[in-house]
Order: C-alpha cells, then sequence, then structure tokens
C-alpha cells in the first residue's frame, strides 16, 4: 500500500460498542468539534454515496461549512466521508477523507479517528493546525458523554 498520508488518534472508552456507536452517529453535535466550538448537523445521508455536511461555529462568530459525501457506512463499526465531492457529484478541493471507527477491546471500546490525504503536504498543513490537540479532544468528549451518567443514548 503507498503512503496514504495519515494521522490518527485512539482512545479506550469504557463503554459497550452500542453505546459508542449511538452516541457518534446520534449525538454528533455534542462530541464533534472541540468546545468551545459547536457543530450542527445539517444533513447526514446515512449510506455510501450519501451526502453530508456538518457546519462548525467558533465562538468569536466563526463559521466552518463543511459538505462532503460519506464513502462508508459500517453500521455499529465505522464511517468515513471526503470533502472532496460535494452537491451533485462536483469535485472540490480535497483536504481528507475522515474515518471514525470503532471496535470492542476488553470491556470497552476502542474508538480511532484518522484523516488521510491525499499529500504529505496537506498531512502536515492539517497537523500544524492542531490535529492532534482537536482530535484528542473530539475523543474525550465522545468518551465522557458515553461513560456519563446520561442514559439519553442507551435505548
Amino acid at each position: 500500500m503507498s503512503d496514504i498520508h495519515e494521522l490518527s488518534v485512539t482512545r479506550l472508552i469504557h463503554a459497550s460498542p452500542e453505546r459508542v456507536w449511538d452516541v457518534m452517529t446520534n449525538r454528533i453535535p455534542e462530541w464533534w468539534c472541540p468546545k468551545p466550538w459547536r457543530a450542527k448537523v445539517i444533513e447526514l445521508d446515512r449510506r455510501p454515496g450519501g451526502k453530508c455536511r456538518i457546519d462548525m461555529f467558533g465562538p468569536n462568530g466563526e463559521e466552518s461549512n463543511n459538505p462532503g459525501f460519506i464513502l462508508a457506512w459500517d453500521e455499529g463499526k465505522r464511517f468515513a466521508f471526503t470533502d472532496a465531492i460535494q452537491g451533485d457529484l462536483e469535485p472540490a478541493g480535497p483536504f481528507m477523507i475522515g474515518i471514525f471507527e470503532i471496535a470492542p477491546e476488553g470491556d470497552g471500546t476502542r474508538y480511532t479517528g484518522s484523516a488521510r490525504h491525499w499529500s504529505a503536504v496537506s498531512r502536515d498543513q492539517h497537523k500544524a493546525m492542531g490535529f492532534e490537540q482537536g482530535w484528542s479532544a473530539v475523543a474525550e468528549q465522545l468518551a465522557e458523554i458515553c461513560e456519563g451518567g446520561d442514559q439519553r443514548a442507551q435505548r
């Protein structure tokens, strides 16, 4: 396999894979971006080829619109998207493929968030933007929800 220019973070979450998946997919605004930023799901067609758009809003009025396409939706295991395709199969300036996956581990769940880039330059740019700090904060926020006493995600 050629170099996929990947950055990733991983964390053990002390909750069942079912709970983690439910929170990951049904409570996206609560964990998707590091606080004090917030996220809003505009569109999420949960299937390969489905459109997605999750916008992010900063504490000083910043706004980041993030349209893309779902590349994989493996129920209970992983989902992946890209920003390289938008709208009606329109090419966009690609930055990454985002992959969010979980797997059972002991009494908990191993979460891994990965960003694959088309080039070392864009990977290094993402790293310099604070990838590790930001995506680690997101993993921590996800874990806090999953491990906390909030039972909304348990059905």
